[in-house]
């Protein structure tokens, strides 16, 4: 007997994820491998990553969240937006949430396709020559660009992520140009390893750094475009100190269906 798994596949602004309601624990959190061909888009069902929604003392749910290279990743804004959804559709919440994920607890609001979603403090931050290094769940690089359209995101992303400067585990790469009243950026997904539609941790980050780079202080809300859509971050600034930080833009059901594992 094939052992036939249930998913469900979401998109946040085009960063695409399979779902898998595992509050019975019946997923094998450990199987990297499985999660790898899953996120195959050749071979599995294919996404940028995959989610366990687990139960979790004292919250709604746990987050657990994959790259598409299968293994645990740090925290996915896109992704926690889209599992709020799903945890909305399943009848878990209904338009606020407190949750656990990898880097701590988060809370959100849900309004329609709409999530806005609590992100963690930011307090430190650092340069890498005219580059900032902030992390926001995830680590992340973001410099400005002139003539983003045109540039060689993948090429000069996957120099940086791969330099010595960062380690073996490497960093997430953004790159970001002024557009009329926000910023346009485009991002290089360490766990991808190619540039993706949308980053939620890297608008996070990247607005931060317009903040930084124009030496902005109080309440600020920054509009992100993305390849595949709009993102809103708003915060409070103080110094180096981002504080009352929010991730908001769309999470939307795609399709459910069933895998035989045996198939994979």
């Amino acid at each position: 007997m094939h052992k036939k798994i249930p998913f469900y596949k979401y998109q946040g602004a085009g960063n695409d994820f399979i779902l898998i309601d595992n509050r019975n624990a019946s997923f094998d959190r450990k199987n990297e491998q499985l999660v790898k061909k899953l996120c195959d888009r050749r071979f599995g069902i294919g996404a940028d990553g995959l989610m366990l929604l687990q139960q979790a003392e004292n919250y709604d749910f746990e987050m657990v969240y994959y790259n598409a290279d299968g293994a645990e990743g740090t925290m996915c804004g896109n992704g926690g937006r889209c599992i709020v959804a799903f945890a909305r559709d399943l009848g878990i919440i209904s338009s606020t949430t407190d949750f656990l994920a990898v880097d701590g607890p988060h809370q959100a609001s849900i309004d329609g396709n709409q999530v806005t979603l609590g992100m963690i403090e930011v307090h430190d931050f650092r340069k890498d020559g005219e580059a900032y290094i902030l992390n926001t769940g995830s680590p992340h690089y973001v410099q400005f660009i002139k003539g983003l359209a045109d540039y060689d995101v993948f090429q000069e992303g996957k120099k940086i992520r791969y330099s010595g400067a960062y380690g073996d585990k490497g960093i997430n790469v953004n790159f970001i140009e002024k557009e009329n009243n926000g910023y346009f950026l485009r991002t290089y997904e360490r766990g991808v390893e190619d540039e993706t539609f949308a980053c939620g941790t890297g608008a996070t980050a990247a607005a931060m750094t317009v903040a930084l780079h124009h030496n902005m202080e109080g309440d600020i809300n920054i509009p992100i475009r993305v390849l595949g859509g709009q993102l809103y971050i708003s915060f409070h600034k103080k110094d180096k100190a981002f504080t009352d930080v929010f991730l908001k833009g769309p999470a939307k059901f795609v399709f459910a269906g069933e895998i035989d594992e045996a198939n994979l």
